[in-house]
This record gives structure tokens, sequence and C-alpha cells, in this order.
């Protein structure tokens, strides 16, 4: 990266972010298919920002915690194709805040690149 382009993003990324009411989502490669997987999981958002797990109200971690089962599960080949299966089509489409797709769009495209130079995909 260009110098200062790293400090602007670290920037960026500290600026306080309304979660998207329809829920998030944990993205991963599917090294064996080849594909890239975007798996939905809903919430609620309390009156403090704070993702809340929906039947028990309990504020979800982002440390991991108890393992909950996603709402949807979406697959694809490429970015686009996967992009194009969360906002097109017969749907569902878990999406409502215009960050959080740009957020997805980026993710996704990171994801596509670690799956195709065979590296690991961490999601920010």
């Amino acid at each position: 990266m260009i110098d200062g382009t790293l400090s602007l993003d670290d920037q960026l990324s500290q600026r306080f972010i309304a979660l998207d009411p329809s829920g998030y989502f944990l993205i991963r490669v599917d090294e064996d298919a080849g594909q890239l997987v975007a798996e939905h999981y809903r919430n609620d958002v309390d009156s403090k920002g704070r993702a809340t797990d929906p039947e028990t109200g309990e504020v979800l971690s982002c440390r991991g915690g108890s393992q909950r089962t996603p709402s949807f599960s979406y697959r694809g080949r490429t970015a686009k194709e996967l992009g194009i299966a969360l906002t097109e089509g017969d749907g569902p489409h878990p999406v409502s805040c215009l960050d959080h797709a740009l957020y997805l769009g980026r993710e996704l495209q990171k994801a596509e690149e670690c799956l195709l130079k065979g590296t690991t995909y961490v999601q920010d």
C-alpha cells in the first residue's frame, strides 16, 4: 500500500457503524467446492446499538461463544455471482443497509482472491 493509505483505512474502520437490523454475514471459502460461502444470521439491535439474539435477547459476542444456526446460506464461484444471489432474484435478500452491502462486496472480493490464490481468507 502507498504510505498513508493504511492509516486512512484504519481511521475509517474506527467510525461508528450502525448494525444492519436484518442481521450479519459470516463469509468463508470452501476450497473443496471451489466456492465462496456467505452465511446470514438474524439479530435484533438493542437500544445501545448492540446485536442481540432474536430468540433470547442476549447480546451477541464478537469473540465467539455459542454456536448459532444461519438463517440462510449462499454460495457462489465468484464475488459477483454471490453478490447477485444476495441482492437479486427470488431472495431472500437480507441486506437492508447500503454500507453493509458495500462492506460485503469488499469482503467477497477479498475472499475470491484468496480462493483463486489458495491463501487463507480472514473476514474483517
